[in-house]
């Protein structure tokens, strides 16, 4: 290998700041609000399903329900989610995106696209395979 393997975290780091730099950019040129990157994968979940529980919603962002719950009081003060109380369990609430949300999550999947473009461009179908797989097996070391 060319490079020294053991700096692959500060690879991970350098990356993460070039996709949250590129992330602001887009937000700005779009004229939407740059949330921190917790709000948008919550936003991103609620996409995909008509509402969580606060403790799906929880596990599905990988934090405890005490964060998930001060993150959600933050977006639904913006206006992108509600809370909706479960008709069968007055101990369970529902979140929901709100039409503000959706139109955020619209806009935002356009800039995932662009991202993921701009990480992919010159990697052949199979290296990003190979990619992919590398980087699932190192998140697992720390889960």
């Amino acid at each position: 290998m060319k490079d020294d393997v053991s700096n692959i975290t500060s690879l991970i780091s350098q990356i993460h700041a070039g996709t949250s730099s590129f992330l602001r950019e887009e937000l700005k040129k779009q004229g939407l609000p740059e949330l921190v990157s917790s709000h948008g994968n919550i936003l991103f979940r609620l996409s995909k399903c008509d509402r969580l529980s606060m403790g799906e919603l929880a596990r599905q962002i990988n934090r405890d329900k005490s964060t998930a719950t001060v993150l959600v009081k933050k977006l639904e003060q913006e206006g992108y989610v509600r809370r909706v109380p479960s008709d069968t369990d007055n101990r369970v609430t529902f979140i929901e995106l709100s039409d503000k949300g959706r139109e955020y999550t619209a806009a935002t999947a356009n800039i995932s696209a662009l991202l993921n473009q701009r990480c992919c461009n010159g990697l052949s179908r199979e290296e990003l395979q190979t990619a992919y797989d590398l980087l699932v097996r190192i998140n697992n070391n720390f889960n």
